[in-house]
């Protein structure tokens, strides 16, 4: 059997409400979650379970999505990946990507967010996706590159955190150029 969620290295699946302690794991690292603007005062251990169970039971919104990254190696929750700011008349979304430090460097997340644009653009009929990443974060700007999306402009000082504001790149890439650089499944 196939699926369209597995590739070598990484599943992608809905989060599990057993799923918590990864997520706790990955909130306590504050240098990471400032690479992702997601810091936030620490959350308790029962905080984190209910997230973690009402996400498990959340159901599906407009192509929004909050997916689990598991490494098939280990079989452990190494990050999630994100769809957001859907726009169907204009065939746009956005989506975001985050990995663990102790996850990093395996390609995990090139895997990860090709399997999803594979869904978003195969599947769902999307023209663009689209993301945002800070200007300091080079493993990400990296990581866009090498995916084969175009930076498309420059958001100066536009977000703050950590005492300063920060400038944003831009990256866009079409279904097109996806499928170009990304071929579709052969065993169709």
């Amino acid at each position: 059997m196939t699926s369209a969620w597995v590739g070598d290295l990484v599943r992608l699946r809905g989060v599990e409400p057993e799923d918590w302690e990864a997520f706790h794991r990955f909130d306590d690292n504050t240098g990471d979650m400032r690479r992702a603007d997601r810091v936030h005062p620490p959350r308790s251990a029962a905080a984190q379970r209910e997230w973690a169970q009402q996400t498990a039971v959340r159901k599906p919104e407009d192509d929004k999505m909050l997916l689990a990254v598991e490494s098939l190696a280990d079989g452990v929750v190494a990050g999630m990946v994100t769809t957001s700011e859907i726009d169907h008349r204009a065939g746009r979304f956005m989506y975001g990507v985050a990995i663990g430090t102790e996850h990093k460097g395996r390609g995990y997340a090139t895997e990860a967010v090709r399997l999803l644009l594979n869904f978003m653009f195969g599947e769902r009929r999307f023209h663009k996706c689209e993301a945002s990443v800070w200007a300091f974060n080079d493993a990400s700007i990296a990581l866009h590159h090498k995916l084969g999306f175009t930076e498309e402009g420059r958001l100066r000082e536009h977000e703050f955190f950590a005492g300063r504001h920060h400038d944003v790149v831009l990256f866009g890439m079409t279904a097109a150029e996806f499928a170009a650089r990304h071929p579709y499944p052969s065993e169709i």
